[in-house]
């Protein structure tokens, strides 16, 4: 209705002086060929004035778009979002804006269901979008809507040090030592604190240990652990800022976001195993269904999957799924043995299960420290 107001309006605010113009007596058939003349084609003109005003009625308002993430992609997504605007309104004349919500996965993806309208998530694990799934707000089979099975790139856990590397850390089993103090992320609230503690294990495993042996490593490795945070930048805030422990367990990315902010003052240590990250994204069926974003949050997931895309993928310190920029970024990204989570579970959600649920692995081996 209020396209048809806005022709009318249009209609009569072009044709309406010509008409009054060559029609001074309604009955003169001179004027009403004169009219005709002139006013048939002003018509076409308007006519099509009109249209083009209907075909962009829409990209006049900007959509707006939710995006949920965990910790540390903060400024990946600024970078990602950015190219993405730009490319979708240059080749569809639509607006879109994307807002970021970042923090601990777990925390991200219960805030999800427990009311935070995501149009899009993009989580830490598969297991953080199984948990929406369950609660009907994402599709059975959301996992094989995208490539890859909907894991726009991978990551790993890595060490941080302090300049110099002055404990001589090298390896998983350096952590249990009762000199060393580790920094790691609350595995009930963060993907990195779960996949520290999945690295850790499995590197006990993928050795040929017994889950007795990975068991009593994990004590030892939590006793030294000072202080859990809640996500993964909280951790490296008392890491960095703080100055708290000898060794941080973080993301890839985060670990070179670590470096190159503190002017030497840190390094990287790649261990010689650790668990292959798998990150995945979705859109929120639910959510978009109710606020008919649905095209456009596809759009975006899908646009992760671009060579432009994964090129800043591998740029921010993430692994792309590309295996040409993969190999484009290679000094970037070092190749090192990477296991899965099959090593130690069915999969991610049975991973979910054994080591993080309530009476899990997790709550069996940890003690808070004393206050």
């Amino acid at each position: 209705m209020l396209k048809s107001i806005r022709v009318h309006e249009i209609l009569s605010a072009e044709l309406g002086p010509a008409i009054s113009r060559y029609l001074p007596g309604a009955s003169e058939t001179l004027a009403m060929k004169r009219t005709l003349t002139t006013v048939l084609p002003l018509l076409a003109v308007v006519a099509a004035v009109a249209l083009v005003w209907l075909g962009n009625v829409d990209t006049d308002k900007s959509i707006q778009l939710l995006n949920v993430s965990y910790d540390p992609t903060r400024e990946l997504f600024q970078d990602l979002n950015r190219q993405f605007i730009s490319k979708y309104q240059r080749e569809t004349g639509q607006k879109v804006t994307i807002k970021q919500s970042h923090g601990g996965s777990s925390r991200q993806a219960h805030a999800v269901v427990g009311g935070l309208e995501a149009d899009v998530v993009s989580l830490a694990l598969p297991s953080d979008i199984e948990l929406l799934r369950r609660q009907g707000l994402v599709s059975d089979g959301w996992a094989d809507r995208l490539p890859n099975h909907s894991q726009a790139y991978s990551s790993t856990i890595v060490f941080v040090v302090r300049k110099g590397n002055p404990k001589g850390v090298k390896d998983w089993p350096d952590l249990a030592r009762p000199d060393v103090s580790v920094i790691t992320p609350n595995p009930k609230t963060s993907g990195n604190g779960k996949l520290s503690l999945l690295a850790a294990w499995g590197s006990i495993i993928y050795r040929g240990g017994t889950e007795e042996q990975a068991r009593d490593y994990l004590k030892r490795l939590y006793k030294n652990v000072p202080v859990l945070g809640t996500g993964a930048r909280d951790s490296t805030i008392t890491f960095t800022q703080d100055k708290i422990g000898d060794v941080h367990l973080t993301w890839e990315n985060e670990a070179r976001f670590e470096i190159e902010d503190s002017q030497g003052e840190l390094e990287i240590i790649y261990p010689p195993v650790s668990i292959r990250a798998e990150p995945s994204v979705a859109w929120v069926d639910k959510n978009v269904g109710q606020r008919k974003t649905e095209s456009y949050a596809k759009a975006y997931l899908q646009f992760l999957y671009s060579r432009a895309a994964q090129q800043t993928i591998a740029r921010h310190g993430y692994r792309p799924v590309d295996p040409e920029v993969l190999q484009e970024y290679a000094g970037r990204l070092p190749a090192i043995q990477l296991f899965p989570v099959t090593l130690m579970a069915k999969d991610w959600d049975n991973a979910e299960q054994k080591f993080f649920a309530d009476n899990g692995v997790f709550d069996s081996i940890y003690t808070p420290p004393a206050k």
